[in-house]
């Protein structure tokens, strides 16, 4: 898709940089890709700690070499 944004000169260089894309168009689509990334990692972080994970005990260290011996 094509798209016209005003965008500062400033902020242009530093995602250059900071990606190192080999032109703007690059540069500005690895620097949304990696802000969507975050985006979803925090989502999930966000899930977690509403209802955090709940690890049954026979599957903790000590449960695994109860169930290991008693084979």
């Amino acid at each position: 898709m094509k798209v016209t944004a005003l965008i500062e000169d400033d902020l242009i260089d530093k995602i250059k940089e900071a990606t190192g894309g080999r032109n703007i168009t690059d540069s500005i689509t690895i620097a949304l890709k990696e802000y969507l990334r975050n985006k979803n990692i925090d989502k999930v972080i966000d899930e977690v700690e509403k209802e955090p994970f709940v690890f049954n005990e026979d599957m903790a260290a000590y449960g695994i070499r109860n169930l290991n011996r008693n084979r």
